[in-house]
């Protein structure tokens, strides 16, 4: 049965409270512990601002927002393809660009940072020009913005139910950055400070299983890397190719992503490299290395490695994030990575028995991480299709419960 909810101003069930920036020629505004939050912080959220404030900036120039603040982004350039919404757990202060959304009393914070979640198309539509390709968001209409409203104890398992789901999500993300730290670490202690071989010639135990300690030598040669093994130019490990061109009209909705020189960038529903591969920013954006488990479309801004005659994807993933690829030519107007240059670059070349136990141990944490990215896929398709049909009332929260526990 179909629940038609009352609806209620934005503004009548919270209160606005606006952001700004402390003046940066007095350094003792700055470098404290107090985050201080601006649209680029909320686009790649991960928990922590790049900036922090001391307590002398609170009132002079910006503003300390509550722990139940919801913070929406009303300023800038990306508000033409998104709306950045973000519901932190700790005080913060924040930029001009932001405002903060305190709900008032009986309006449970969970539910309504979802209800603005579900407002995300009209906000959207809302979205005015400014000048120089920024977007802004009238405060007026922010205010006008109608909230449904279904009762204390339903909202509240409403924001209960998605809080859920974003959690889980949330913790996949954060068990993703363990398994890709410990992979990291993994590289560095064979390929980077050859540990084992340290290991080896100072008699200390054995820490691998002994088919994998017997793989490594004995001693360190005069070069200081493990005995027999040889330095060669990168070319002779892995072999970088330009991407593809794709305009992004025809970047039309599919199963294979794209890659562009700042990482996933879409999907498409062709595919011109087989899965696994690794990509890297060519130009204009330098540094990101990125490991694609499936198939997928680089575009002509990136570089993907279209060989690998002495390394394995793994390894070669591995490899390109040890090297300072942001370096290359960062002092031009468009950064560009030349692959010729790279491919001279000196590194590490081990026997590809060592090589193939590193991809077989360094496998099983990506393939953990590709399920946990699975699993956060469904999730978050899960919220996308409930959170209209509830707040609409198109359907009951018992109902949206009892669909979500049979979600694998």
């Amino acid at each position: 049965m179909t629940v038609d909810p009352t609806t209620v101003r934005l503004a009548e069930i919270s209160t606005f409270y606006s952001g700004g920036t402390p003046s940066k020629s007095k350094p003792e505004y700055w470098n404290g512990n107090i985050p201080w939050l601006t649209p680029k912080d909320m686009g790649r959220w991960g928990g922590a601002t790049d900036a922090h404030v001391t307590r002398e900036a609170v009132g002079n120039g910006t503003r300390m927002a509550p722990a139940n603040a919801i913070f929406l982004t009303v300023r800038g350039m990306s508000l033409h393809n998104e709306i950045r919404l973000l519901k932190a757990e700790r005080p913060m202060t924040f930029n001009q660009d932001i405002k903060a959304i305190v709900p008032n009393s009986g309006t449970d914070r969970s539910y309504l940072y979802y209800a603005l979640v579900a407002k995300t198309a009209d906000l959207l539509r809302s979205v005015e020009a400014a000048g120089h390709g920024t977007g802004t968001l009238p405060t007026q209409h922010l205010q006008n913005l109608p909230i449904p409203r279904f009762g204390a104890t339903a909202e509240q398992s409403l924001g209960e139910l998605f809080s859920a789901l974003d959690d889980k999500i949330e913790l996949n993300r954060r068990m993703n950055e363990t398994l890709e730290r410990q992979a990291r670490a993994l590289f560095r202690d064979w390929f980077v400070d050859f540990g084992p071989t340290r290991a080896k010639q100072s008699c200390a135990p054995s820490y691998l299983a002994p088919d994998l300690w017997n793989l490594f030598p004995a001693t360190l040669d005069a070069e200081g890397k493990p005995e027999g093994w040889e330095y060669a130019p990168l070319k002779e490990l892995l072999v970088l190719q330009r991407g593809f061109d794709l305009p992004k009209g025809q970047r039309t909705e599919g199963a294979f992503p794209v890659i562009a020189a700042s990482g996933p960038s879409g999907t498409h529903h062709e595919m011109r490299v087989r899965g696994p591969g690794v990509c890297t920013g060519r130009s204009g954006v330098l540094g990101g290395v990125y490991y694609v488990a499936e198939d997928f479309w680089p575009l002509n801004t990136s570089l993907w490695i279209k060989e690998y005659p002495n390394s394995t994807p793994l390894h070669a993933f591995h490899i390109l994030q040890e090297i300072d690829i942001g370096a290359f030519n960062a002092g031009s107007a468009v950064p560009t990575l030349n692959r010729n240059h790279i491919h001279e670059l000196a590194q590490v070349k081990p026997p590809m028995s060592v090589v193939v136990a590193f991809d077989d141990l360094a496998g099983q944490l990506y393939k953990l991480r590709e399920a946990n990215l699975q699993e956060s896929r469904i999730l978050a398709q899960t919220r996308d299709l409930l959170l209209p049909k509830l707040m609409s009332g198109e359907i009951r929260v018992r109902d949206a419960e009892k669909f979500v526990e049979l979600v694998p």
